[in-house]
């Protein structure tokens, strides 16, 4: 989707979005980052919002209604002690958190990931500083949702794979990867990083893509995927608003990480970190 800085036209837009990947028979839904308000930041700040402010009401309402798992990409989340902070002159701006959120099937919030990377680049092309707005999150976060255990990320994540080691250690079965993706990096990085940390951790992973322009000065690259855990993209999106739809296979997981258990063959006394 092309999410703007119109909170209701998102909104109505993910909504049927939803529905037609449930028509198509998906039991969990990933929405991309921002699918609530994604602009300047000047509108991402005007469009922050409580944790369980009107996005995250949204969210579960349509999570129970169609019973379903649904990873609620992000939204952008006003930390609840920001209005003290403005009372006390020190302004709200770094108090808010880029973050993603899992429902469950009765719409219970299972799960907060708060983004841990900020996309703080000079790329000719995609400069942009996040942390002008946002406050990094401090959590790697793993989370059950029906027969898979999820590792939610958000966009720069996935250029640390630390981060998805971590979360396949923890019992990750699948990871999910809420972007706007930007085309000037999309066609070069987007797929080969997706493919690489599905392949090194023997996780599924679907990526949620922001496609078009919101802010007029980035266009996003779109491309949504999902890939199974030996590397094979079993479904991508075409440059247009729409959903893609997968089987996720976890016999077929379990007998890759069988034939090559390289997270088995780790070994961890070896390792140390530089200082």
């Amino acid at each position: 989707m092309t999410s703007t800085g119109d909170k209701e036209a998102n909104l109505a837009t993910a909504a049927r979005l939803v529905a037609d990947a449930v028509a198509q028979g998906a039991e969990l839904v990933v929405l991309p980052e921002m699918f609530n308000c994604l602009g300047s930041g000047a509108v991402l700040q005007a469009g922050a919002e409580p944790l369980d402010g009107p996005t995250s009401a949204w969210s579960a309402a349509v999570a129970a209604e169609h019973g379903i798992h649904l990873v609620a990409g992000s939204f952008i989340e006003r930390d609840a002690d920001a209005d003290a902070d403005v009372d006390e002159g020190a302004g709200d701006r770094r108090r808010n958190h880029n973050t993603s959120c899992v429902y469950g099937p009765g719409g219970a919030r299972l799960a907060v990931y708060r983004k841990i990377h900020l996309f703080d680049v000079e790329v000719p092309g995609a400069e942009f500083h996040e942390s002008a707005a946002i406050a990094p999150g401090d959590e790697v976060v793993v989370a059950d949702a029906g027969a898979l255990r999820l590792g939610l990320n958000i966009c720069y994540d996935l250029r640390f794979p630390e981060v998805f080691r971590i979360q396949a250690l923890r019992g990750a079965t699948a990871v999910t990867v809420p972007a706007a993706f930007t085309a000037k990096t999309g066609p070069p990085h987007w797929e080969v990083l997706l493919r690489a940390r599905a392949i090194e951790n023997q996780v599924f992973v679907i990526a949620a893509g922001q496609r078009g322009t919101s802010a007029g000065a980035l266009a996003w690259h779109g491309h949504s995927m999902i890939i199974d855990p030996w590397g094979t993209v079993l479904a991508e999106a075409p440059d247009e608003e729409g959903v893609i739809v997968a089987d996720l296979d976890l016999a077929e997981q379990a007998r890759v990480r069988s034939i090559l258990p390289s997270l088995e063959n780790r070994r961890p006394g070896t390792y140390e970190w530089p200082s």
